[in-house]
């Protein structure tokens, strides 16, 4: 039976309120995630141990039936059987009377409910409960985050989960919020030696150049006024490598170009495409010569890009 030292205040550790929304817990969660997570505090015991407690409210407060029961038993939430809330004066009435039963399946048994009888095997079934003593072995939902490079490559992770060490390997390709599933590793069934499964959530931590639009990889990229209007070869960053991309004359600045088969991992092999959103970009200082010849564009142009606002009425 859980103490009171046991207990852990979750809404605490993740900083919020009880009665913040799911939302609101998933985003707190995930920015304390990517803050204390260990391949960005190596050797860190503090950070390790924080992730860790992370991990396990967010785990709890984000399945609506597990804070459900967290909200209303407290620490007492996860002991198999509980229905009601403990008693208010400091005794476990559980407690006191478990001596009663010869075992433990004889106790969780009269607390559903249900009656015993002999097998054939010389074991026990459960009936009028409706459902046998052999019940599912939970799963385990977890988070993983990952940078760029070992999402896109593939990577191989060694995890802290309730004091197991667990060694996962991770296909090139990962996304944010696809789910791997570990055969095996979930939470042991109160009822039976079998385990559950463990499901973890891809968190792909921020690139300062790379970003996901939906399913695409994209990316920004400065262009000068002239390459704009003239067009130009220039040299663009993609996940393995600069290539050189042509520019198109008359290009608008926002408008993006495609890089067939730079992009994203795909999970089936290849890759994707990845998008190069042109921005364009003045500049602030020029030299003598550049100012000369910019004031002769202006005074020689014939191009007037606000011609359409001119018919703009109320």
């Amino acid at each position: 039976m859980p103490t009171a030292t046991d207990f852990k205040d979750y809404y605490a550790i993740l900083g919020v309120s009880k009665t913040a929304s799911p939302e609101e817990i998933k985003r707190v969660y995930r920015k304390l995630a990517r803050k204390y997570h260990p391949d960005l505090n190596p050797g860190d015991k503090d950070a390790e141990g924080k992730f860790k407690e992370l991990n396990e409210a967010n785990e709890v407060l984000c399945d609506p039936e597990k804070r459900q029961k967290y909200d209303q038993f407290g620490q007492h939430w996860n002991h198999p059987g509980y229905t009601e809330a403990p008693p208010s004066n400091g005794t476990n009435a559980a407690t006191n009377d478990f001596d009663q039963y010869g075992d433990f399946d004889s106790f969780i048994n009269d607390l559903l409910g249900r009656s015993r009888r002999r097998s054939s095997t010389g074991g026990y079934d459960d009936f009028g409960g409706g459902f046998r003593s052999q019940a599912p072995a939970p799963d385990t939902e977890a988070a993983i985050a990952l940078t760029f490079s070992e999402a896109f490559h593939g990577v191989q992770k060694r995890l802290l989960l309730d004091d197991e060490t667990i060694n996962v390997r991770i296909p090139a390709g990962a996304k944010p919020g696809s789910r791997i599933r570990i055969k095996g590793k979930g939470r042991p069934s109160p009822f039976s030696p079998q385990r559950g499964d463990l499901y973890l959530t891809i968190e792909v931590l921020p690139h300062p150049f790379f970003r996901f639009e939906g399913d695409d990889l994209i990316c920004d990229i400065p262009i000068r006024p002239d390459e704009a209007v003239l067009g130009a070869e220039i040299s663009v960053p993609t996940p393995d490598g600069s290539v050189t991309m042509k520019i198109p004359k008359g290009v608008r600045s926002g408008q993006s170009l495609r890089l067939r088969g730079k992009g994203w991992t795909l999970p089936k092999g290849g890759r994707g495409d990845l998008f190069a959103k042109l921005q364009m970009v003045t500049p602030k200082d020029l030299s003598a010569i550049e100012q000369e010849y910019y004031e002769k564009i202006q005074a020689n142009t014939s191009f007037n890009p606000r011609a359409q606002l001119e018919e703009i009425k109320l």
